[in-house]
């Protein structure tokens, strides 16, 4: 039964990322090497994604700003990078689903 101390779950859907800024930030394919080890589920450093994204640590910071800014990744703790959940239909699957479009990052060399 609900009450104001046992309220109803709610699902919380997150918007969709801004279709330009997110066109935008997958012009670079540094950025989809650097999602496709993200689709393993783990949060990873700016160092792991530059190694995976064949970058220096410099590059690969302006890299995970664009993919931050267009809604693609989120920073947590400071310096740990993950895809939100719900744009991972299957984590682990080199598979994002923005809404708008849908990557699969298994081939991106």
């Amino acid at each position: 039964m609900n009450s104001p101390a046992n309220p109803p779950k709610v699902a919380v859907i997150a918007p969709l990322p801004d279709l330009t800024q997110l066109a935008k930030a997958l012009s670079h394919v540094a950025r989809w090497k650097m999602l496709r080890e993200l689709t393993k589920g783990e949060p990873c450093t700016i160092a792991e994604l530059a190694a995976a994204g064949g970058c220096s640590y410099e590059s690969a910071r302006s890299h995970l700003a664009a993919l931050r800014r267009a809604g693609a990744v989120v920073q947590e703790r400071g310096r740990l990078y993950h895809i939100p959940k719900q744009h991972l239909p299957t984590p682990g699957e080199a598979v994002v689903d923005f809404g708008h479009c849908l990557l699969r990052l298994d081939a991106a060399g």
